[in-house]
């Protein structure tokens, strides 16, 4: 990838936002997006599973157990080399997939929010991957957020080695403010 193009990776919790921060980067800087889900969602149909969150979990870890713990965020990547825009990766997961994000120099923004609120937005968004009761969305959390197995995702790990953080509890106007100072200060550099 050409060093002058920026590559983002997007890390967050199920619900804080990560799609539209991607959404505000694409509609307003005009980068191009590489979803994770997208990839992850291909393969489920090629394996004829229901496209729901547990069939997320279960074949992006099979994935990155056969080919890596970064393979995802690697192939992402190779599509990403193939335009000449900015690019967005969503949703970085593993502690790999951020050294490979790293190894072309891309820089990791974490984004969360209050858990509560998350579920709510989740709730709203309606999707079937979404579609499950607090106590299940907790728990699903809690099998994301601690891995100790590197193929396996570990979403606090990942939080914790971004760049730059996002705390999106607010408007959206305040999550956009925080993305343009990330923004000035990567291009200032």
């Amino acid at each position: 990838m050409s060093r002058s193009r920026l590559i983002l990776g997007i890390t967050g919790t199920n619900g804080a936002g990560k799609g539209t921060v991607v959404e505000y980067l694409v509609k307003n800087h005009g980068f191009a997006h590489f979803s994770a889900s997208a990839l992850i969602s291909e393969e489920i149909e090629k394996r004829k599973m229901p496209v729901n969150r547990e069939s997320m979990i279960e074949v992006g870890n099979d994935l990155r157990a056969k080919f890596g713990a970064g393979f995802i965020a690697q192939e992402l990547i190779k599509r990403a080399s193939q335009t000449d825009k900015n690019a967005i990766v969503e949703s970085i997961r593993t502690v790999g997939e951020i050294e490979k994000l790293r190894e072309v120099g891309g820089i990791l923004l974490a984004v969360d929010a209050l858990q509560k609120l998350r579920y709510e937005r989740n709730l709203k968004r309606g999707s079937n991957k979404d579609n499950v009761i607090w106590e299940e969305f907790v728990d699903q959390e809690l099998r994301e957020s601690e891995s100790t197995d590197p193929n396996k995702q570990n979403l606090i790990a990942c939080r914790d080695r971004a760049d730059y953080r996002l705390e999106n509890n607010g408007s959206l106007e305040d999550l956009y403010e925080q993305i343009e100072k990330i923004l000035n200060i990567i291009k200032n550099k």
